[in-house]
């Protein structure tokens, strides 16, 4: 009974709703929207055809979106051309019954083999299609059934909606490239189909046989068969560049693992590539138009010679990232950036401890170099000084504990330090080596290479920073990596301290301030030649006072401002560019105490500027310099005279940072406004000391008129004898109560500057940079002479780019060097983005190189082809820039000949050598006829590819229907037969 009753039940809900759209006709509607959605429904007739090439030079465009059958995800793609006069000629009246657009173009013959496109857009010619294939991670659709179902379901959205866009659908495997698709026009209909093998059967292995799959597949009823036009291309690979080695000189590893390397090869970096960077050469020859009749290719024998081809054009495989000997210096240094040993890490504690030890001996030996030699020194220098200290600590070390030779050691600081090599007094050649800097400073201003420096925040190309990263460079890709650099800096940091000890400047800097267009490292080395600067022009002043004091007693005080041109002229002469009020009459500054003889000598003349002119005229005027045009003392009849002052204090751009941010942490508050403003008024207070010293008897006008002239007014009044004259007063600013300047004025005694208090303390100053340096981790060194490496990077590609002339490159250049420049203004720079400006110059070196390597094999520079190396020089330079380029004249043109003459090279190399074995297999594989070459070995091997394409236009299915295109395209190759044919038929009349 139960049974019985659930019977019923049951049957129920079995029916089957025909009413519920099925999972199918769900696919199908939604094919049909996307069409809508797309605007592809209508006629697509009634446009032009494309220009010749156009398939190439044009742009490509396409988008794309998912739709699902069932649960099965699928892409549709719409590709297409864009043309710019789509829109105004698609509004043509086209004619009713037009052929699609897809029709016409399977007839079109002006972009039959495009170099760069769509396999369907060469294997048909179409300018517009769909595509219907399996989403990403989807398995392919093999079974023939499912074919059939989704080629059905394209067939009724085209019908339904009226798209005359070619439509296909991806069968098969992902890699076979196989595509079955329709496309529906008003009464006709075009069937897309295709045949993929891996082997080519024997029968189609040739024209004749091709043809007769197409007449066949075609099927024309009428007896005298419409001429069949065909387009051939037979693709040759040449491989083996025989006679044409790759031009690249290596560089001489022996000389620079020796330490033979002088100071001209440190200062470059190398270039090119280290293999060809062009790894083949295809040359296709095609014949555009022929007919059955014209042409034999049949089993037994061929007309189709490559030298009788009407068109030659030439493509180059480029081979994938090529070493090059620039990129690799430039990554090498980069991965250093990355790494976090210090100095003591990487060379061991110990050594750095003894070598603190034995400082003492070092700086003894060092010393040397400023007495005179009783024996010939076979090389002065301050690194051979440095070595002859440290033998007994180098005993005591293994051989692997020094990463860098003392000769390789030696020929860095030499390079580095060229003044230590010249065996003159120290004063000569450091006077010499400051003119020399500043000399070249001046005369390469002027060229913009040479200001790169300020765009990429780097250093210039003369300066001693420069020349340590290129040194750090080179040691760090030959000398051992991370250990010699560690070495190298740790000399380079001695070498500094030595420098400062013993009053050398460092050679190779800029004269003047830190010079905050430079990166940090060179500010900080300026900054250690100002402080030496500073030092010696103590020094030598206050050995000049003294040869001064034994004359002071007959002269009197006349000396004091005359006295004072003495030393100036020598700091000019010393150090160029530098004013002599940076440290002249300044002898007396380690004392910063004044004595009590002193305070009570300077008490009246402190007091005197209120008292009048005669308490002031018994205060001494110390520190002139000269008078300051015609101007007197307002409330004396005396000149009034410019003083010596202190400079400010140069500073680099890091204490520049550090003082911001104390003055911004002193707030907004009135008491934070006053501190801040007697933070930053020392020097001021210095300038009026240094003023009521040198002019007793002064006011705060007569400083203002002379520091300040617009805080001082003047205007035009006439006195009680009616006459008109001159009078002035302080601007409103300088009368605001509190003023700073008011309050310092009050403050400010007549000291002159030689017994001022220093605004610059260069020993603390120095001190400062010396540790600076030495706790410089080597990661924090490479970060630091990054922008360095970079600037010269971009300055050898312009150099070699100037020598090749490639405008892709040059522009290339300007890319890479504009994106650096943001990077490295940044205070932490993006190493990330730094790795990708890396990339784009080893790119272009890459770019170079290609240039380099086919200007070789066409023999471009030679100077052997007059006439044809202007031909020449344009053709290697499309090869570049072009994916094919034309070969003018084909095989009779200077590059056709050239292309001829590496084939036959390159056969008779391979050929030849094994001749026993392939004399009997040319015979019967290779059947085609020798051609000019030796007696059996072709000129050409075997073509790698052959494309061969059918095309007509024949009524089908019936005799009586319209003529429609038919078109079969056919791919040859050792391992690959390929099919792909458009078959139209009339489906009005059938």
């Amino acid at each position: 009974m139960m049974a019985a009753d659930s019977d019923p039940e049951s049957e129920v809900f079995e029916i089957t709703d025909f009413t519920t759209a099925s999972e199918w006709e769900r696919f199908v509607s939604r094919v049909e929207e996307v069409l809508n959605d797309w605007k592809l429904i209508g006629s697509s007739a009634g446009k032009s055809s494309p220009e010749k090439g156009e398939y190439t030079s044009g742009i490509w465009e396409e988008k794309s979106q998912e739709i699902n059958f069932a649960d099965f995800k699928f892409s549709i793609t719409h590709h297409y051309l864009k043309q710019e006069s789509d829109e105004g000629e698609g509004k043509e009246e086209p004619e009713e019954d037009a052929f699609p657009l897809a029709m016409q173009d399977l007839l079109c013959m002006n972009n039959d083999f495009p170099p760069r496109a769509h396999c369907l857009v060469r294997w048909y010619g179409v300018r517009e299609f769909l595509v219907i294939s399996p989403g990403a991670n989807c398995e392919a659709i093999i079974s023939e059934s499912k074919c059939n179902l989704l080629l059905s379901s394209i067939s009724i959205s085209l019908a339904n909606s009226g798209c005359q866009v070619p439509m296909f659908v991806q069968i098969q495997q992902k890699w076979r490239r196989m595509y079955a698709g329709e496309c529906q026009g008003p009464g006709v209909r075009t069937d897309f189909e295709m045949v993929h093998l891996r082997k080519v059967p024997s029968q189609y292995n040739h024209l004749s046989g091709l043809l007769d799959i197409f007449k066949s597949k075609i099927g024309c009823p009428l007896t005298p068969l419409p001429p069949i036009n065909i387009a051939i291309r037979f693709t040759y690979v040449l491989q083996d560049w025989q006679q044409y080695s790759w031009p690249q000189q290596p560089p001489d590893f022996d000389a620079l693992l020796g330490g033979e390397v002088g100071g001209v090869e440190f200062g470059k970096l190398p270039f090119g590539a280290c293999e060809d960077p062009i790894s083949e050469l295809h040359l296709a020859t095609t014949w555009p138009h022929l007919t059955e009749g014209i042409v034999v290719d049949n089993d037994v024998y061929s007309d189709l010679d490559p030298l009788q081809a009407p068109h030659w054009s030439v493509r180059v495989r480029k081979a994938e990232n090529p070493q090059c000997l620039l990129g690799d210096f430039l990554n090498e240094f980069f991965k250093l950036c990355c790494r976090k040993e210090s100095t003591e890490e990487v060379l061991g504690r110990g050594l750095a401890e003894e070598e603190g030890k034995e400082n003492s001996d070092i700086s003894a030996a060092l010393s040397k170099l400023t007495e005179p030699a009783a024996v010939p020194i076979p090389k002065l220098s301050v690194s051979n000084m440095v070595h002859s200290a440290r033998k007994r600590i180098r005993r005591h070390r293994r051989i692997d504990e020094s990463p860098l030779s003392n000769d390789m050691l030696n020929s860095i600081l030499l390079y580095l330090f060229p003044d230590a090599a010249v065996e003159k007094s120290s004063e000569n050649s450091d006077s010499r080596t400051a003119q020399t800097n500043t000399d070249g400073k001046n005369g390469q201003d002027k060229d913009s290479d040479y200001n790169l420096f300020n765009q990429l925040k780097s250093a210039p190309s003369d300066s001693l920073t420069y020349r340590l990263a290129l040194c750090v460079c080179l040691v760090n890709f030959y000398q051992g990596g991370l250990r010699a650099v560690a070495h190298l800096w740790q000399e380079f940091v001695l070498e500094m301290r030595y420098r400062w000890e013993n009053n050398y400047l460092v050679y190779g800097l800029a004269g003047g301030p830190p010079d905050l267009r430079c990166c940090l490292l060179h500010q900080k080395l300026q900054m250690l030649n100002c402080c030496i600067e500073r030092k010696r022009a103590r020094d030598e002043a206050r050995k000049a006072a003294e040869g001064g004091r034994e004359r002071k007693a007959s002269e009197n005080g006349r000396l004091g401002p005359d006295g004072a041109s003495a030393p100036s002229d020598h700091a000019r002469e010393v150090s160029p560019g530098k004013s002599w009020d940076s440290w002249s009459d300044s002898e007396d500054e380690f004392f910063e105490c004044l004595s009590d003889q002193e305070e009570v000598k300077e008490v009246p003349s402190a007091e005197g500027e209120k008292g009048g002119a005669k308490e002031a005229g018994k205060a001494k005027p110390e520190g002139r310099l000269h008078p300051h045009g015609n101007m007197t003392l307002l409330n004396a009849a005396e000149p009034l005279y410019i003083p010596v002052t202190q400079e400010p204090a140069p500073m680099t751009e890091d204490l520049l940072e550090e003082q911001s941010e104390v003055l911004a942490k002193l707030g907004t508050s009135a008491e934070g406004a006053h501190l801040r403003a007697r933070m930053q008024s020392a020097c001021l207070l210095s300038d009026m000391e240094s003023f009521k010293a040198a002019n007793p008897g002064c006011v705060l006008e007569d400083f203002v008129r002379w520091y300040s002239p617009r805080d001082y007014v003047e205007e035009e009044v006439e006195d009680e004898k009616g006459n008109t004259v001159f009078r002035g007063e302080l601007s409103a600013r300088m009368k605001i109560p509190g003023n700073m300047w008011v309050e310092a004025w009050e403050t400010a005694r007549a000291t002159p500057v030689r017994r001022q208090r220093r605004l610059f303390d260069d020993t603390k100053e120095a001190e400062k940079v010396l540790h600076y340096l030495a706790v410089q981790k080597p990661a924090d060194l490479t970060r630091h002479l990054l922008p360095c490496i970079l600037h010269a990077a971009v300055l050898k590609l312009k150099e070699e780019e100037s020598l090749e002339d490639i405008p892709s490159v040059r522009k290339a250049i300007q890319q890479a060097t504009s994106h650096a420049s943001k990077l490295l203004r940044h205070p932490i720079p993006d190493y990330k983005k730094l790795e990708d400006v890396i990339n784009q110059l080893m790119a272009v070196e890459t770019v170079i190189a290609r240039a380099r390597s086919l200007k070789a094999k066409f023999g471009i520079g030679k100077g052997e082809r007059g006439e044809d190396a202007e031909d020449l020089e344009k053709f290697v330079s499309s090869l570049l820039e072009e994916p094919e380029v034309a070969v003018m004249g084909a095989g009779r043109g200077p590059a056709g000949s050239i292309i001829h003459k590496l084939f036959v090279s390159a056969q008779r190399a391979a050929l030849l050598a094994p001749l026993d074995e392939d004399l009997g297999r040319m015979g019967g594989a290779d059947d085609r006829k020798p051609m000019g070459g030796g007696i059996n070995v072709p000129d050409f091997p075997p073509p790698a590819g052959r494309e061969i394409l059918l095309r007509t236009c024949v009524p089908r299915p019936a005799p009586y229907s319209k003529a429609l295109p038919q078109r079969l395209f056919c791919v040859l190759m050792r391992e690959d037969f390929r099919l792909a044919g458009a078959f139209s038929s009339d489906t009005s009349f059938f």
